[in-house]
């Protein structure tokens, strides 16, 4: 145990969970790759978590955090803000959400705390609609309404949270229904539940499902579900703090899969935008963003700073058409990696979208899921010079694989081999 890892253990809570038998320190990073306090370099196919989002030290990022911070660093939402203002304008025009307004957070928990904070005050309820398998912070209302048992400390809330089928699409006890089957099938449990609610506030959903393991229903469930909301004035709440900015490939916002009844009431967003800076956000229609009716400020969210990132990062993503790297190059390496797959027996499924990719494992000959594997394949993985996550539903069981959106060819597939060999080795 390394001395920094020692005092990590005694200041941090035990629930603070660390990768590896041997924890990492990174250092720096470049591009796609990242260095270790040993001097080991690592193409980096996790991002810290999807956020490092265009490239580690994008040369426009960190100038334009540097001539920010050399001007002013801070003042809070108390006075005009030209950087937020900005990239607000640019965050409400692209998220498809007619008259939109923007409200900046630190985090992607805190801009779901606030999303719920708008739906629940416009609807008068505390009644939540949440998909199973779900992730959606960790503060006391995102937990309350996450379904996965992993990442769900206490079911003491001051929400009460209703669970909708839909969001996994390979397991539970619609998985052998046909794609129209299987929508028409979550659409009946939805009207089902309805039938025995008061007036539900919204329904939340990750258009892909992250910490769940990267899954995700037929496209257009979501807009099946909005008709049916509709009708009960139920607002929609997609959780893009995962999906947004590209990453799936096809689409700019995950919730364009499902878009045939028209963009969400809300949508919150975090993680990439910032590429490493704290930023997360909400964007709603006025009339339910203006609902509040006390004062409000955030002394930290739209910090001039990450302002000035996330817009020096917007503008790189756009101007470099990442979100078509991310189909092209993402396209390349999830077929590399089903080739991979279908050499071992202990590979369930290679799924995803774009730069989102899951491989989900179980123990061979059967379909129970094996959390052992995942974690014995994350450590060759590193061996090997390469860095992924994991995720999943019952268990701790997919490989979760989301590089920066500039990945090159040549480095999807270096990183598909390493990852071959990793599973190769480990199982």
């Amino acid at each position: 145990m390394t001395g920094l890892h020692e005092r990590h253990l005694a200041v941090s809570p035990e629930w603070l969970a660390l990768y590896y038998r041997h924890p990492l320190e990174l250092t720096h990073g470049e591009g796609r790759h990242v260095w270790d306090a040993d001097g080991n370099r690592y193409l980096d196919f996790f991002g810290g978590i999807l956020t490092t989002m265009t490239a580690h030290a994008l040369p426009e990022v960190t100038k334009a955090v540097s001539e920010q911070a050399a001007r002013l660093i801070h003042s809070s939402t108390l006075y005009l803000n030209r950087p937020m203002v900005e990239l607000a304008e640019r965050v409400a025009a692209l998220s498809g959400i007619p008259d939109a307004r923007v409200f900046f957070t630190t985090s992607g928990t805190e801009a779901n705390d606030a999303a719920l904070l708008l739906a629940t005050a416009h609807r008068g309820s505390n009644q939540i609609l949440a998909m199973r398998n779900s992730y959606h912070g960790r503060s006391f209302s995102a937990v309350s309404i996450t379904g996965n048992r992993a990442w769900s400390t206490t079911s003491l809330s001051p929400l009460q949270t209703l669970y909708v089928h839909g969001g996994v699409r390979s397991r539970g006890p619609y998985a052998e229904l046909s794609d129209e089957r299987f929508i028409k099938a979550c659409v009946s449990d939805l009207e089902d539940l309805l039938g025995h609610t008061r007036g539900a506030a919204a329904l939340i959903a990750e258009p892909i499902q992250g910490v769940g393991g990267f899954t995700a229903p037929p496209d257009g469930l979501y807009a099946a579900f909005r008709e049916v909301l509709d009708r009960h004035g139920i607002l929609w709440i997609s959780d893009e703090v995962q999906t947004g900015w590209g990453r799936t490939g096809d689409h700019f916002w995950g919730w364009q899969a499902h878009a045939s009844s028209g963009p969400p009431d809300i949508l919150t967003f975090a993680k990439g935008i910032g590429n490493g800076m704290s930023i997360g956000g909400v964007v709603a229609r006025a009339d339910v963003m203006n609902c509040l009716d006390a004062n409000s400020i955030s002394t930290f969210g739209g910090s001039p700073v990450t302002m000035a990132a996330g817009l020096a990062n917007l503008s790189y993503l756009l101007e470099h058409d990442l979100q078509g790297n991310a189909r092209r190059v993402g396209g390349l390496l999830i077929e590399r990696l089903r080739a991979v797959g279908a050499s071992s027996e202990a590979v369930r499924e290679v799924r995803g979208r774009g730069l989102m990719i899951g491989i989900e494992l179980v123990k061979p000959g059967t379909d129970e899921a094996d959390p052992d594997a995942a974690a014995a394949v994350l450590e060759a993985a590193r061996e090997g010079g390469l860095l992924i996550g994991k995720g999943g539903g019952h268990n701790t069981s997919v490989l979760r694989i989301a590089p920066p959106l500039s990945l090159t060819v040549a480095e999807a597939e270096a990183g598909a081999e390493i990852l071959g060999e990793a599973l190769r080795a480990a199982i």
